[in-house]
């Protein structure tokens, strides 16, 4: 990822290697913030109150979360109360468990003195294949997103993506982006529409963020807009990223993707799933079977941002009753395809 002209990745080990850092998700893009987490306990609060968010993050901050507490105590008793705190902080998001699981079973079998320090390894290699599988995922959309360019040459190629799920929501390069900044540096014109992706504008925010630091043209949109600039001819393709896909083919993803996917097939734009293995649960059936998360009402009722000043403040948009669920389950008769880390996978 380039953070202010410089490459670097979403998550890092403190210089001693006890702890963590992370970028604070929720100053961005005002401030660019750095955080240290020392405890499972901090790594728990940063993936509930969404410090960092993205289900390939949210795993790696659990699996370092899961060895700040071995490096507390390796025994069995806090091995498992970390795994099970942990585990809670996000249900929805498949990574979280799969990292935690992970990072248990390589150490389960060694004695708790060396607990810590293999717990960290593997939350190293966790974070090290992360950023190779998501570059995999950029090369194999890069193939298709090149396909779709020559289809109509002399202009830019359009994209719309919703949420975020990019290198913020990865160790490196993203997953619905990763294809997108690979086409951008092989010189391909690409051009971003960026739902706002309301409550939490994770889009405006974040997307944007990431896209402008890599000189990616891109414009935000309303998450009301998408509708309408299919039927205008203005897309070429949909890009999201997931937080769970289950055995039968259906995405959990942020709120709105399911209309997305539903605006695509009516008006015959391709709608692409990015992920990696980490992220396919071949043990839920199907969507139904999945925990939506339901956040505060607060995150619907209020806004934070700049004032006119510069000034960061909070206003609220609704005195009336407010329901936030979290994600959405697009049917996997919506998706043209899943881009993998092995390739792109068309829907059965």
């Amino acid at each position: 990822m380039i953070l202010e002209g410089q490459p670097t990745r979403s998550i890092r080990r403190t210089a001693d290697g006890a702890g963590v850092c992370i970028l604070d998700q929720r100053q961005l893009p005002w401030e660019v913030r750095w955080v240290e987490l020392r405890s499972a306990d901090a790594a728990a609060v940063a993936i509930r109150e969404m410090w960092t968010r993205g289900a390939p993050m949210i795993g790696a901050t659990a699996a370092y979360g899961l060895a700040m507490a071995l490096a507390e105590d390796g025994g069995d008793a806090a091995l498992a109360a970390a795994h099970a705190m942990l585990v809670e902080t996000r249900p929805t998001a498949i990574n979280l468990r799969w990292a935690l699981d992970t990072v248990r079973d390589a150490v389960a079998a060694l004695p708790p003195a060396a607990r810590a320090e293999a717990a960290f390894a593997r939350a190293d290699a966790i974070c090290d294949e992360d950023a190779a599988l998501c570059r995999a995922i950029g090369e194999h959309g890069l193939a298709l997103f090149r396909d779709l360019h020559a289809r109509h040459p002399d202009r830019p190629l359009n994209i719309l993506t919703h949420c975020n799920a990019g290198w913020l929501a990865t160790v490196d390069y993203g997953t619905a982006t990763a294809p997108i900044y690979l086409a951008h540096d092989a010189g391909i014109p690409v051009h971003v529409w960026v739902d706002e992706t309301r409550p939490r504008n994770q889009g405006a925010l974040l997307t944007a963020f990431e896209l402008r630091n890599h000189g990616v043209p891109h414009t935000v949109i309303a998450d009301n807009a998408g509708g309408l600039l299919m039927m205008q001819g203005r897309v070429d393709a949909v890009i999201v990223g997931t937080d769970r896909v289950t055995a039968n083919g259906d995405v959990c993803n942020k709120i709105g993707t399911y209309l997305k996917a539903l605006a695509a097939r009516d008006n015959d734009v391709p709608f692409y799933v990015a992920l990696p293995y980490t992220t396919f649960d071949p043990a839920t059936a199907t969507g139904a079977d999945i925990p939506i998360e339901e956040r505060s009402a607060e995150e619907v009722a209020r806004l934070t941002g700049p004032d006119e000043t510069g000034r960061i403040a909070t206003i609220r948009v609704t005195d009336s009753p407010a329901l936030n669920p979290a994600f959405d389950v697009t049917p996997a008769r919506l998706v043209t395809g899943y881009i993998t880390e092995r390739g792109v996978l068309a829907r059965v």
